[in-house]
């Protein structure tokens, strides 16, 4: 299981990075080199004619050579740091095969022809490197291509040349007869001069991308915690300052209770001092009681009944009315009466 996850991760990796390379080529289209292979290990060094960039004067090379060999010029040697160089080899150096297969297999051709390489060649699939025509069309629904092929063994100094001149890739390419477009045996990505291991990038992003997640996660976590921890402390000391402003606005209302009863109770002494006024100087008053806003006289008079009218007349009293009866004892000068009055909120401004 461990295996087939870490193979389907190595494809994922290829695949993203062949569609950003062809992404930087399609906005960075890269240096084309051509070496062309001739006798003796010898080559010529040529920009493809298909690049439109800088010129420079062919120049030959021996495949022993080293991009800093005195007999590389100078030029040549900046301008294959960082190429695509195509080595176009000689036909005699490949073994060609003529096959066909029926024309359903045409989407299939790659697994199909590498599954027939120990057939078609002396080497295994593992050993070979191989390119093929485009296939054309025969009789009786078939499709025909030629193979070309060769062994990795024979290929690698040529990628060791490559490598040496600080390409970025190389590509071994070769014509075959009755074809318009040479066929590529095979191509290598190169991790020296300039060229960049988009693979290795993008492992080295994702392992980036995944540490920095995970201390994200861990800061975010501590930070949680410790936000967590402040909003408890300040809601415990919320509850406590309600509970502080609760008790002073209880204080509060007791002593606002109280300035409103003393506002609105009347004094005794200016309830003494309205009566006086009011009540004539044949009356005298033996008792008086003053109960919220309730009060109550008794006293002598000589017109118990007249004392009602004075006391209603007054601002200061309303609702007088005998509590008790009026009574003439023969030792007393006059009546004696009980009258109870409501007091007005005029004496709330008492003190």
């Amino acid at each position: 299981m461990q295996m087939e996850l870490k193979r389907l991760f190595d494809a994922w990796i290829a695949a993203v990075a062949a569609v950003v390379k062809a992404a930087i080529l399609r906005i960075m289209p890269q240096r084309r080199v051509v070496l062309v292979m001739g006798d003796d290990d010898w080559f010529t060094v040529r920009f493809d004619p298909a690049d439109g960039g800088a010129k420079l004067p062919a120049q030959p090379l021996r495949l022993g050579e080293t991009g800093h060999d005195p007999m590389l010029d100078a030029r040549w040697r900046a301008a294959l740091r960082g190429s695509r160089v195509d080595i176009r080899m000689r036909p005699e150096q490949l073994l060609f095969r003529e096959i066909d297969f029926p024309k359903q297999a045409a989407d299939f051709l790659g697994g199909m022809v590498r599954a027939q390489i120990d057939r078609l060649t002396p080497w295994t699939a593992s050993e070979a490197e191989f390119g093929m025509t485009q296939p054309v069309a025969i009789a009786n629904d078939r499709i025909a291509l030629t193979v070309a092929a060769t062994s990795k063994q024979r290929i690698q100094p040529l990628v060791t040349l490559a490598t040496r001149l600080g390409a970025a890739s190389v590509a071994g390419l070769v014509e075959v007869p009755a074809d318009a477009e040479p066929v590529c045996v095979f191509e290598r990505e190169l991790a020296h001069g300039g060229g960049v291991d988009l693979s290795r990038l993008l492992r080295l992003t994702l392992l980036g991308a995944s540490l920095a997640a995970a201390a994200s996660l861990l800061i975010s976590t501590y930070a949680g915690s410790m936000l967590d921890a402040e909003q408890q402390d300040l809601q415990h000391r919320i509850a406590q300052r309600r509970a502080a402003l609760r008790i002073d606005q209880g204080s509060g209302s007791a002593r606002a209770l109280l300035a409103r009863r003393k506002q609105s109770s009347p004094s005794s002494v200016m309830v003494l001092e309205a009566i006086s006024r009011v009540l004539p100087d044949t009356t005298y008053v033996t008792e008086l009681r003053v109960e919220g806003d309730k009060m109550q006289v008794v006293g002598l008079t000589q017109d118990a009944p007249s004392l009602i009218k004075l006391l209603e007349q007054s601002p200061q009293f309303t609702r007088a009315t005998f509590f008790a009866p009026t009574t003439r004892d023969p030792s007393d000068p006059g009546e004696r009466f009980h009258i109870e009055a409501h007091v007005t909120a005029y004496f709330g401004s008492g003190s």
